[in-house]
């Protein structure tokens, strides 16, 4: 039987959970566990996979909290054979480094999306580059995200994005809101991009910038790629894996 470690969220039920778990199957430090179980929602497997990146731990969770896309249903019993029958999926985060209006940089890690919103009730005014081209002189918008497919059901779906299957090797370039040009609808990019984005007009149309929860306000410009250095292993239930739930949010409502 292999070595747990289980962390719970600050939620009561989460944390219950994990009294449970600890009771059944014992409780090993992180030193001598083979696996992390997670227990909480979404927000909780987003900040256990920022934990331990490259800790070469593979992580599984079980569902405490709301959402749980990330997560596998909560069941105390038969977890050795739920996770000897699981599926395995490695995850890249992005690399954000962000340059505000007094020239400090900063630098995040996001597992789903880095985002650029208006400040203020003026539209952003952007220009994108990738690797170093122009592609987009000007954009104005409410925003605009360089969203992972483990993020492509997130954010970047709620604002139009595509959803990417997560063995494809892109990253999409989603606008939010966009004014002009009205109708683009955004890019898919390989996932070894280098996306810079610039903004235009920075006193007037003040923008700040966001790496799943890491917030840097008053930005001038961004540079967003893959981090293919640091990575983390996720555990699915075979019957339920990350690439079937992606497939079926693409169907959904589908007769």
């Amino acid at each position: 039987m292999p070595n747990f470690h289980f962390i719970a969220s600050s939620h009561i039920e989460a944390q219950e959970a994990l009294k449970e778990c600890i009771s059944h199957y014992g409780q090993y430090s992180f030193e001598q566990a083979d696996i992390i179980i997670a227990l909480g929602g979404d927000g909780m497997m987003l900040q256990t996979v920022n934990d331990f990146l490259n800790k070469r731990k593979p992580i599984y969770g079980m569902n405490k909290g709301t959402v749980g896309f990330l997560m596998n249903e909560y069941h105390l019993t038969n977890l050795e054979e739920r996770i000897a029958q699981s599926v395995s999926t490695r995850i890249f985060p992005l690399s954000m480094t962000a340059k505000d209006e007094n020239g400090q940089l900063f630098h995040a890690l996001a597992l789903n999306e880095v985002s650029l919103f208006r400040q203020s009730y003026q539209a952003a005014k952007v220009e994108i580059s990738i690797d170093d081209i122009v592609r987009m002189p000007e954009l104005i918008c409410d925003g605009v995200m360089v969203a992972t497919p483990q993020g492509s059901t997130a954010y970047n779906f709620s604002a139009q994005g595509p959803i990417i299957p997560l063995r494809a090797p892109l990253l999409a370039l989603t606008p939010i809101s966009p004014f002009r040009p009205r109708r683009w609808n955004g890019a898919l990019l390989p996932n070894q991009a280098h996306v810079r984005i610039k903004v235009l007009e920075k006193e007037k149309r003040p923008v700040n910038a966001v790496a799943d929860h890491t917030e840097i306000k008053s930005v001038v410009e961004v540079s967003i790629h893959e981090d293919q250095t640091r990575s983390a292993v996720i555990m699915f239930d075979a019957s339920h894996s990350w690439e079937e739930r992606i497939l079926n949010e693409q169907f959904r409502g589908v007769d």
